[in-house]
């Protein structure tokens, strides 16, 4: 066998391979999910956040008042950066950043709804050189206010 029938045979694997991948990853599991859960949905109030999909993300697990402002500057403060938005270029950014362990420390974070609604907030702390391990936080800001008038903000903080 050639050098280059071996060679073909190796592409034909691997892209068969990435194929497979990302059938599984992005059609088969997410419709896994959402067969699951049509029929645990009882409840009117979850303090746990969704895929776009309705698959369960993170629970709400911290809260804050104060006004936008101050909760920026306060992530600010304590060296959290804000999110890039996902965009096509985020997007391979991100995945060299995986790739070749490159900081990006500004890397886009996946949407989650809670309540039907994407985050207000996100913000994210690296740990490492790459975006593969990090802090991050969401945030959702509620109709509800504290004593002071400033509003109260739901979240979900977790490390990838």
């Amino acid at each position: 066998m050639s050098k280059r029938s071996l060679r073909r045979r190796a592409a034909i694997w691997l892209a068969a391979l990435c194929a497979g991948y990302l059938g599984l990853a992005y059609v088969a599991a997410p419709e896994f999910w959402t067969w699951r859960e049509r029929g645990y949905r009882t409840q009117h109030f979850e303090m746990v956040t969704h895929t776009p999909q309705g698959i369960p993300g993170d629970p709400i697990n911290v809260g804050l008042v104060g006004t936008e402002k101050e909760v920026v500057h306060a992530f600010a403060v304590a060296g959290w950066d804000t999110a890039d938005a996902i965009t096509l270029r985020t997007a391979i950014d991100i995945g060299e950043s995986v790739l070749f362990s490159r900081p990006y420390p500004d890397a886009p974070m996946s949407r989650l709804l809670f309540e039907g609604r994407a985050q207000d907030l996100a913000f994210e702390r690296p740990v490492g050189d790459s975006a593969d391990q990090r802090h991050h936080v969401r945030f959702w800001q509620t109709n509800t206010v504290g004593d002071d008038g400033r509003p109260l903000w739901l979240g979900a903080a977790s490390f990838d």
